[in-house]
């Protein structure tokens, strides 16, 4: 009998250090038989598994072999050649009968040993019924869970994957050598790039703004520039809770709370009416800081940090403003914790502004951008790498929203947060704060909270003018769930599939588990029962890990680096009476040069936009392979793009344009 050949594609990613000039193998495994193990030889001898190659070859069997179901690859190093590694994208083979089939790569492969990848088509654990794909299916989850273990950072804090160095990551999750090399050059650099290097050990107090300038100068952007000019003044302070890196912690005030004891006659409220007939209007804003209250403080060049508790009130005025009206530096209500109010001394005024500002850079660190992103976004990606083999359809859809996630969040905890980390030291709620706060927020963390459109209405912030934040982050929200209710809705067309799906329902309370410490007052779901409740979990997911990251942190050097504006630790109390506060009391309060520049320096970093960023809504890799998820793919990036063109059209006519949730300005994934 004549034999049957299959034509294999082998696809080499265009990615540095792809190549490999090992030998590789395959062998095509389908429904009535599998091929011999093949060595693959090609005319263009080393060169078919170069970076960026397409190379063409012929597997031949006896007889058909049925439908393929995955493909086997092995790589085995030249005599008197070093192993390497090799990064292939895609396989695709050509059966007699005229099929092709692709096989999803987009791995390393290293070492010797065979490495199994399936069909593209996604599989559900009970639709996946061939016992040789099934036995597959159980290997690659048995090394997974070998590959992937959790750890305990802190207690009462999410867990985080356990890893020694970022050698020790898996391959398939570190960083690109690309993004290796620039990481490492922006890290080490940051402070000659700044041209603060010198003033990083200078432990003396600034005495005059302009030197600050000075500082500011090397490093500027168009929207920090707009900042150092504007950073005094009430409305660009108001701005801030709306637009600025924590829009998340305003909210509509109904009554005030009884231990702010502001009164119709203390306050001066814009247009004729009163304090009382404004809350009833709708017109009242509050943000409590006293989730820090009693927090231990840092101690930074020998000296005491201070860190307050305020409450903040804020009016929506007749023009569409957002005005401050009065601010409590602490919780409890005595003497010596005056009220500010705007009509104080331009410094008494001044200062409870910065002490507010200060706190809320604190609070933003820890809750909105460690916290509320970076180590969610690492639970949900450990889940999903422990409990779903790269055939699940949910793996295919998030898999492009954890890259970089582990490596980054590895980093931050060796280099920002660990003992001698640059945020323990040089900020006010560095060391034992930082884990109290932590912890404090993860007890009050809500599943709504995390839910857009619930956590803009549990706020009451529907109607507040000019919050391009909820603008924006509402409609990217409505497009995600859209792009997510289509992809699952095709693989799982009733609730029992969704209550069958057991890789799923584990990975769900592994999030539980280890992301919200069992928490059942979250509203965390245990268990998934409807589609519904699917659809809106993983949209939270995908929205966290990418649009709501980049609302807390790519502005974080823009609104930083003009310190005044976002000072990360104060070194004075507050006044305890009013009419005392000059700009030299200012200056003695704000933080040390050296704590001042190591404060730019981080935020700087953690803005950059990578060279080799990938921004949402594009997937470079093509893990889903059949054509309806192809298809919701492309409408979704349609929309994205419509959605950034009109944001673009706004901002035109925006003295200080809102750039962050413009789609192209999002990352995929937690990054940096």
């Amino acid at each position: 009998m004549k034999p049957v050949n299959y034509e294999v594609t082998m696809f080499t990613a265009n990615r540095v250090s792809a190549t490999t000039l090992n030998d590789i193998f395959i062998k095509l495994v389908g429904t009535d038989g599998e091929s011999e193990r093949k060595h693959l030889v090609s005319l263009r001898g080393a060169s078919a598994f170069i970076r960026g190659a397409v190379a063409g070859f012929t597997v031949s069997c006896p007889t058909s072999i049925g439908k393929l179901v995955l493909i086997e690859i092995d790589k085995q190093p030249l005599l008197f050649f070093p192993e390497d590694s090799w990064f292939p994208s895609k396989v695709e083979v050509k059966s007699p009968e005229g099929h092709t089939f692709t096989f999803p790569v987009y791995r390393w492969i290293t070492g010797s040993m065979v490495q199994n990848f399936r069909e593209g088509k996604a599989l559900k654990v009970f639709e996946d019924n061939n016992p040789l794909c099934q036995y597959s299916r159980e290997q690659e989850l048995k090394q997974r869970q070998v590959d992937y273990r959790w750890h305990v950072y802190a207690e009462g804090i999410p867990h985080c994957m356990k890893a020694d160095d970022p050698q020790a990551l898996p391959c398939e999750v570190r960083f690109s050598f690309t993004k290796q090399t620039e990481f490492l050059f922006t890290s080490s650099t940051g402070l000659t790039e700044l041209k603060l290097k010198g003033l990083d050990v200078r432990k003396e107090k600034w005495t005059d703004l302009d030197h600050i300038k000075r500082v500011f100068f090397c490093k500027v952007t168009e929207v920090s520039e707009y900042v150092q000019r504007h950073w005094r003044e009430d409305s660009f302070f108001s701005y801030q809770f709306l637009n600025g890196i924590n829009p998340m912690m305003i909210r509509r005030c109904k009554a005030l709370p009884s231990n702010f004891p502001v009164t119709n006659d203390m306050v001066q409220i814009h247009g004729q009416s009163s304090l009382t007939d404004e809350m009833e209007r709708g017109n009242i804003y509050l943000c409590d800081y006293k989730q820090v209250d009693g927090v231990k403080t840092n101690t930074i060049n020998g000296k005491k940090q201070y860190l307050m508790a305020p409450l903040v009130l804020l009016q929506k005025t007749p023009d569409d403003k957002l005005m401050p009206i009065a601010i409590q530096l602490k919780q409890k209500p005595a003497e010596d914790n005056p009220i500010f109010l705007p009509t104080d001394s331009e410094y008494d005024w001044l200062l409870a502004k910065i002490f507010v500002r200060s706190v809320d850079a604190n609070v933003h660190q820890l809750n909105y951008h460690l916290l509320r992103t970076h180590l969610l976004a690492e639970v949900f990606a450990v889940s999903l790498l422990r409990n779903m083999p790269m055939v699940h359809p949910l793996y295919k859809l998030l898999i492009p929203h954890t890259r970089y996630t582990l490596q980054i969040n590895f980093l931050a905890r060796k280099r920002l947060i660990s003992e001698d980390g640059s945020f323990t030291l040089f900020t006010s709620s560095g060391g034992e704060g930082m884990v109290t706060i932590l912890r404090r927020s993860l007890s009050s963390l809500t599943y709504s909270s995390l839910c857009m459109p619930e956590d803009i209405t549990e706020r009451g912030l529907e109607a507040v003018p000019n919050f391009f934040y909820r603008d924006d982050g509402l409609k990217l929200w409505d497009i995600i769930h859209r792009f997510v209710k289509g992809v699952l809705a095709y693989y799982y067309k009733t609730n029992d599939d969704v209550q069958r799906d057991s890789e799923l329902q584990k990975w769900l309370l592994d999030i539980f588990e280890h992301g919200f410490l069992s928490h059942a007052d979250t509203g965390i779901p245990q268990k998934f029962t409807t589609t519904d409740e699917l659809i809106k979990f993983v949209t939270m997911v995908i929205f966290t890990s990418s649009v709501q990251h980049a609302a807390v942190n790519s502005g974080q050097y823009d609104f930083g680096g003009w310190m005044p504006n976002t000072p990360l630790t104060l070194q004075l109390p507050p006044p305890t009476k009013k009419g005392g506060a000059t700009e030299a009391t200012m200056l003695n309060t704000l933080p040390d040069v050296n704590a001042t520049v190591q404060g730019m320096a981080t935020l700087w970093l953690l803005s950059q936009q990578s060279i080799d960023f990938v921004p949402l809504g594009h997937y470079p890799e093509d893990h889903f392979t059949e054509e309806t998820p192809q298809r919701i793919i492309k409408d979704f990036q349609r929309e994205l793009d419509v959605l950034s063109g009109a944001i673009k059209e706004r901002n035109k006519h925006l003295a200080l344009p809102y750039t962050y949730l413009d789609p192209v300005e999002v990352e995929n994934s937690v990054a940096i």
